[in-house]
C-alpha cells in the first residue's frame, strides 16, 4: 500500500455533501487533509458531471462508488451509466435490500448480484459486495459471505471487505482479506476498539481501535488490492478531525509497517 491508494469513504462526511457547494468545500479539505481519492456515497443530489468537475478541480480521483442495491439488481444499466459519467469502474453492492432469512434468499440474491455483476463486466465494470456483520451469520456450517462469493463467478463479484464489521461478526479480517485474493479490489478500514465510555464494538479512527492493521494491510496487498478507504461512519467530534487522524496514522505508521510485514 501507498498513500496515492488511501481514500476517504464520503459517507463519513455526509452531513457536509448535501449541496454542490458542501461538496466542493469537502473536497478542499479533504485534499488539504492529504487523500488523493474519494468514494462517492452518502453525497446530495449533485449531477455526476458536477461531482466530476469538483473532484478534478481539487486533484481527487473518484475510486469507487456505494449505488442503492436495488438498483444495482434491478436496473442495473442505470449504474452502469452512472459510473460511466464519474469515470469509475468500481461500486459496491451496499446492504441488503432484500431479506436474507433463509437459505433460499441468499441464493437468490447470490444469483441476482451474478447477473448484475456479469453485466458490469461486459461493460468494463466491476461489482464488489460490502459487508456488515450479518453476512457471517451461518446457514449449513458456511457464512452468508462464503456463499455469496461460491456462488458467483470471480469476475462477476469482488469484494470490498469491512474491516470493522468483520469482527463485529466474529471474524478475522486479515484472513478475509486472504481468503479474497485476486477478488478484492477495494478495502474498507474502519478501526473497531472499545471508547472511553468503555463501550466496545465502537468505529474508531485508524490506530485508535485494537485491529491488527500490518497484517491487514499486508494481506489485502497479496490479494492485489487496488483501493485502501477510509471510513468512519460515527465519530466522536468533528468527523474531518477523524479523517486528519486516520490519514495521519496511516502515513506515520501503517505503511511503513505494512510494508515489512510484507517483506
Amino acid at each position: 500500500m501507498n498513500l496515492s491508494q488511501v481514500a476517504i469513504q464520503l459517507y463519513s462526511l455526509r452531513d457536509f455533501c448535501k449541496t454542490a457547494a458542501d461538496f466542493a468545500a469537502t473536497a478542499r479539505r479533504v485534499k488539504q487533509i492529504g487523500y488523493d481519492a474519494v468514494q462517492i456515497s452518502g453525497v446530495g443530489p449533485i449531477e455526476c458531471e458536477e461531482l466530476v468537475r469538483i473532484c478534478r478541480g481539487e486533484g481527487l480521483t473518484i475510486c469507487a462508488t456505494h449505488e442503492s442495491g436495488k438498483d444495482i439488481v434491478d436496473n442495473t444499466s442505470m449504474v452502469i451509466d452512472r459510473l460511466g459519467k464519474l469515470g469509475t469502474i468500481y461500486t459496491a453492492y451496499p446492504h441488503p435490500h432484500v431479506p436474507l432469512t433463509t437459505i433460499e434468499e441468499v441464493l437468490a440474491l447470490a444469483a441476482a448480484l451474478d447477473k448484475a455483476g456479469r453485466a458490469m463486466r461486459k461493460a468494463g465494470q466491476v461489482l464488489t459486495y460490502h459487508n456488515h456483520a450479518l453476512e457471517l451469520r451461518k446457514f449449513d456450517g458456511k457464512t452468508m459471505l462464503e456463499i455469496f462469493f461460491e456462488q458467483t463467478g470471480r469476475n462477476s463479484l469482488q469484494g470490498e471487505i469491512d474491516t470493522y464489521w468483520i469482527q463485529c461478526g466474529g471474524g478475522d479480517p486479515a484472513e478475509w482479506c486472504r481468503r479474497l485474493k485476486r477478488r478484492l479490489p477495494l478495502l474498507h478500514m474502519k478501526d473497531h476498539g472499545v471508547n472511553k465510555d468503555n463501550k466496545a464494538a465502537t468505529m474508531m479512527e485508524i490506530g485508535n481501535g485494537n485491529l491488527n492493521w500490518p497484517a491487514i494491510i499486508s494481506a489485502a496487498d497479496r490479494s492485489g488490492c487496488e483501493w485502501y478507504i477510509v471510513e468512519q461512519d460515527v465519530c466522536p467530534a468533528d468527523p474531518f478531525d477523524s479523517i486528519k487522524e486516520s490519514f495521519r496514522y496511516i502515513k506515520d505508521h501503517l505503511v511503513e509497517k505494512a510494508t515489512s510485514a510484507a517483506d
